[in-house]
């Protein structure tokens, strides 16, 4: 007279079992709903990210916010006792030697190529002075006179660091081949960023080249790179 009793317990068992599996361990009907402006996305990024992203980024806090998508989380970089944020519309390219880091600016309008800031530290001591390096830049352009072009040069403060910035523009002889000598291409309508940060342990050396519209459309986000500076 037992045994049917016991065969419906443990089919009910069975069942249960089957239908915790299928829910990732919890069965559906003790969860409450989730609300429908959360993506799971976001459910399940880490908690801890979105303050720290928040503080570098300016947006706001955890009080009320949602969490920064993972896309729009600010990259950093950092050489010589200094850091600084690297804008959002740059890539991040792969190491290269003698380079800190290396970043693609997306080409403007109908340029033939896209721009590249490259960042140098040679370490303390290293790389030769502001005024010894403005004028290796100087000599990596001509004029379409095949003159010297003019250089546009200004010396701040940023967050408590001196900043030598400078502007170039005319045909940049690009340096080439396996002994990166200069002037091996001749690239007419270009343009240059150049700054020189005078950090805690050395000299950093920045340097934005590419056609002169991609650099213009990038001037702001350059400057936005150096504000970003800090020890």
């Amino acid at each position: 007279m037992l045994r049917h009793p016991v065969i419906t317990i443990c089919a009910v068992s069975l069942f249960g079992i089957a239908a915790a599996c299928g829910n990732g361990g919890e069965p559906s009907e003790t969860r409450s709903p989730e609300p429908p402006a959360d993506p799971p996305s976001r459910v399940a990024a880490p908690a801890v990210a979105a303050p720290a992203v928040a503080e570098r980024s300016g947006a706001p806090g955890p009080s009320g916010a949602a969490p920064v998508n993972a896309q729009e989380q600010s990259t950093t970089g950092g050489a010589a006792g200094v850091a600084w944020t690297v804008p959002p519309r740059w890539v991040v390219q792969p190491p290269r030697t003698m380079r800190v880091a290396t970043y693609l600016i997306p080409k403007a309008g109908e340029d033939d190529e896209p721009g590249e800031c490259a960042v140098f530290y040679f370490g303390r001591g290293q790389g030769g002075s502001v005024d010894l390096n403005l004028q290796r830049w100087r000599d990596q352009f001509e004029s379409d006179t095949g003159g010297q072009p003019s250089l546009a040069q200004r010396t701040s403060t940023i967050n408590d660091l001196a900043v030598t910035t400078v502007s170039l523009a005319g045909t940049y002889l690009a340096s080439m081949g396996p002994m990166f000598q200069s002037g091996a291409v001749k690239k007419p309508g270009f343009r240059m960023l150049g700054a020189i940060i005078e950090a805690p342990e050395g000299n950093v050396f920045v340097k934005l080249t590419g056609p002169e519209k991609t650099v213009l459309s990038a001037d702001d986000e350059f400057q936005a790179f150096l504000n970003s500076l800090r020890k």
